[in-house]
């Protein structure tokens, strides 16, 4: 297959999107919703509904040639290099499309590449084109409340049965999408003699698998963004398991890898309206609240920086390193300072119901910003990371 040039590539790109959608248009302040949710608080109709919109047009967008861009032909792709899938994101922002929710980064960049790594011919037959195409959504279900951010302390059990399969047995949390997530991805203990990097196992599991419960979690935010999953004697076949045994460790880095490179971004779309905010009070700031105004704009604008040297290290086929987890941070601290000049400059408006356009709303960011500093992988562990990879400081031995 010839390569087309970036230009000819964004050209075809172009024509394609503006067959489908119009452009982009900056919105005015005081139209349309003044949504500043960090986690949104749809019912299960609606977080069915609006994934259904989205997988839609991420299925047009594959058939047109442009949703496995860097993707070998094998799975529908066109093995271009990451530099044409960094243009094509810039220009699909400057159109009316559905922005992706988390299930949809978590399927395509996440769990699809760690199949296509680990899996089985026949796994990676069978699930990552039709990952990639949306055709079948996952989610991850990494996390269990004892465990905290340390993976490797999961305490769900695979136990291999007489006839070579798996009971699965284990509590999981904090899963987004588990309600309309086709299968998900499992980290499991299967050898609790050794250390705890050690002895773990990675399985595709059917969530409509019999013994897999699913559980909303109701947020301040009065939402249900988050899932809890039990799993009380699910059993699975061999064919479910994804790399070797007792190697699951391996497998669940290449996704976490790959989790925190999107998370650069997180937040900035917020801080802008906050700055709007700032703008379109109907008041002059005082001299407090404009220095908090100019620090969160400087603040938006370095975790920008910080996202382009991520992306231009991943075009130019490097490994973006701890730049993703510095990412990470500057995108908590700045979900966090938003929701600081948005309390300053609302008092008691934050609270209260006034009935102005852009105001009440931010209630739900004051209360789901926290969240982001635990979502992803805390901010202790990218603290460390950055400390032991980029300072390279010892780590403290343990007692």
């Amino acid at each position: 297959m010839t390569t087309p040039t970036l230009e000819a590539f964004l050209d075809d790109a172009r024509t394609w999107l503006s067959s489908i959608a119009s452009p982009r248009t900056t919105r005015a302040w005081g139209e349309g919703s003044d949504s500043v949710a960090v986690f949104e608080n749809w019912t299960a109709e609606q977080e069915r509904a609006e994934t259904d919109r989205i997988r839609e047009y991420e299925q047009a967008k594959f058939d047109a040639g442009f949703g496995a861009i860097t993707w070998g032909e094998e799975y529908g792709g066109r093995a271009l290099p990451i530099a044409y899938l960094v243009a094509f994101r810039r220009l699909e922002d400057e159109f009316d499309v559905p922005r992706r929710t988390e299930m949809f980064p978590v399927t395509q960049q996440l769990i699809a590449p760690a199949i296509a790594q680990w899996g089985t011919p026949e796994q990676r037959e069978r699930y990552v084109r039709a990952m990639v195409r949306t055709d079948l959504i996952a989610c991850q279900l990494f996390s269990e409340t004892e465990a905290g951010s340390d993976l490797a302390a999961v305490r769900t059990k695979a136990t291999r049965l007489e006839d070579g399969s798996w009971r699965l047995d284990g509590h999981k949390v904090w899963t987004s999408g588990a309600p309309v997530a086709d299968y998900g991805i499992a980290v499991t203990r299967t050898d609790p003699d050794v250390a705890k990097h050690a002895g773990l196992t990675v399985f595709i599991v059917p969530m409509d698998a019999p013994g897999v419960e699913i559980r909303p979690i109701r947020q301040m935010t009065g939402g249900s963004s988050f899932n809890e999953v039990y799993l009380d004697g699910v059993v699975l076949s061999d064919e479910y398991r994804l790399g070797p045994v007792d190697q699951g460790w391996k497998v669940a880095l290449t996704v976490l890898a790959s989790e925190r490179l999107d998370s650069g971004n997180l937040g900035l779309e917020n801080a802008d309206q906050a700055i709007e905010l700032a703008r379109n009070l109907g008041r002059d700031l005082d001299a407090l609240e404009r220095d908090q105004v100019a620090d969160l704009l400087t603040r938006s604008y370095v975790q920008r920086l910080t996202g382009m040297r991520v992306a231009a290290a991943v075009v130019s086929g490097q490994d973006p390193g701890p730049e993703a987890s510095v990412g990470k941070l500057l995108a908590t601290d700045t979900m966090a300072r938003t929701s600081e000049v948005a309390r300053a400059l609302l008092g008691p408006e934050a609270s209260v119901d006034s009935g102005r356009w852009g105001t009440w709303a931010w209630t739900e960011h004051i209360l789901g910003a926290p969240g982001y500093r635990i979502a992803g992988g805390t901010d202790e562990i990218q603290h460390n990371i950055i400390a032991e990879r980029v300072l390279g400081l010892p780590r403290e031995p343990r007692p």
